[in-house]
């Protein structure tokens, strides 16, 4: 049978090298983390906008916009941190692949937002995908 919703017991295949621990340990932190990572937005999507679709799934603590390190404006991702892990398994149940500002926006867990995540890691400032990307996107500065 097919499902309409991403499993929330599933994890991402993605893994953040810069994590300072082992799989298992990221693994862990996976599972109990209540910070998701919101990739593929518009880099003119406003932090409100994300407020307004994520609180949707529970009480936000927190929302930081991925910023490019060079230029500091945003550059297409953010992290919503939630109060509870019930929350933030709704909202990568329930919100991942909604359109955004015409994006389809992607949800995954993430082990948890620290100082300096923020910042784009390409070369240019921004992200990564974007130094290599073929086509034109309007919603990329």
């Amino acid at each position: 049978m097919a499902s309409l919703f991403k499993d929330p017991n599933k994890l991402s295949a993605y893994r953040d090298r810069r994590f300072p621990g082992t799989q298992e340990e990221y693994e862990a932190a996976l599972q109990a983390s209540t910070t998701v990572y919101i990739g593929n937005m518009s880099f003119y999507t406003t932090e409100e906008q994300a407020y307004e679709l994520f609180s949707r799934a529970g009480e936000i603590k927190k929302i930081i916009m991925g910023l490019d390190k060079n230029s500091k404006t945003p550059c297409g991702f953010c992290f919503v941190l939630y109060y509870s892990r019930e929350d933030a398994e709704d909202a990568v149940k329930y919100i991942s692949g909604t359109m955004l500002d015409d994006r389809p926006i992607r949800v995954d867990f993430d082990w948890g937002f620290e100082e300096g995540r923020q910042w784009g890691r390409g070369r240019s400032g921004g992200q990564v995908r974007d130094e290599y990307r073929t086509d034109y996107d309007p919603d990329i500065l």
